[in-house]
């Protein structure tokens, strides 16, 4: 069945930023957000994945820009943030969603996949909102919408053996962003999270802990997954509501997940 919910181009005039946009819910994201009237601008680090999406935008009739950016980078992000504006104005839709999991056992002290889940899934969600938030307070203050909508997990409030740095990283988002919405909110910028179970992307690919990996293939062999598809509807209806409504935290489960 389709994810597709819905009609017509709701976004039309928005000027969307996605990030962590080469693969999974990220690409399948921008992608709805321009079939929907969206003016779109892919960010992640790989160049080539990045141009084929533009392509397949444009030849659905969007309009789309590639930008390779590591979202680590704050500089590259900051850069990025004004070829946006020059090339389509200021952003008014920030989907910040580039992360990644890497899942071991705190008495590994893997210590590099740590840093690599801090830098990227906390240090580089903070640099796309220091970038791009004087775009939305800008939209927000000429009485445009404007929202900014972080991905999370839910394994921010899940207790799971193996997962505390990743798990870690995204109770700071899900938390950063009920903080945000204290500021935020006033100023009519809407603030939200979103907060997926089990997704069939290419995330999982990144596990190399053989009980997570398990864990992870038995939930996709024994229930139906959520797709990408699932999400970029999600986050294509939060952005599409009346500007006065933020849907401000929102776990999409798979029906049959327990866990």
């Amino acid at each position: 069945m389709s994810a597709a919910l819905l009609t017509g181009t709701p976004l039309a005039g928005r000027v969307a930023v996605v990030s962590g946009a080469s693969s999974g819910m990220g690409a399948v994201t921008a992608r709805r957000l321009a079939e929907l009237g969206a003016t779109v601008a892919v960010l992640a680090r790989r160049k080539e994945r990045l141009d084929s999406l533009v392509k397949e935008i444009e030849a659905g009739g969007g309009s789309a820009l590639a930008l390779a950016v590591d979202v680590t980078d704050r500089a590259a992000v900051r850069s990025a943030a004004d070829q946006v504006a020059a090339r389509f104005g200021k952003a008014d839709l920030v989907f910040n969603n580039a992360g990644v999991q890497l899942i071991s056992g705190i008495e590994e002290l893997k210590v590099d996949d740590w840093q690599r889940q801090i830098d990227l899934n906390i240090g580089g969600l903070m640099n796309v909102i220091a970038a791009f938030l004087p775009h939305l307070t800008d939209a927000a203050a000429q009485g445009r919408p404007a929202d900014l909508i972080n991905t999370s997990s839910i394994a921010a409030t899940r207790i799971l053996a193996k997962f505390s740095v990743y798990s870690g990283t995204k109770a700071y988002i899900s938390h950063l962003t009920r903080l945000l919405r204290v500021e935020l909110g006033p100023k009519m910028v809407r603030v939200a999270t979103i907060e997926p179970g089990m997704v069939e992307t290419e995330l999982p690919d990144h596990v190399t802990d053989p009980d997570a990996s398990k864990l992870m293939a038995d939930l996709i062999h024994d229930m139906d997954c959520l797709q990408s598809a699932d999400i970029a509807e999600t986050v294509a209806f939060m952005a599409a509501v009346p500007r006065h409504v933020n849907l401000t935290e929102i776990t999409v489960m798979p029906t049959a997940q327990a866990i």
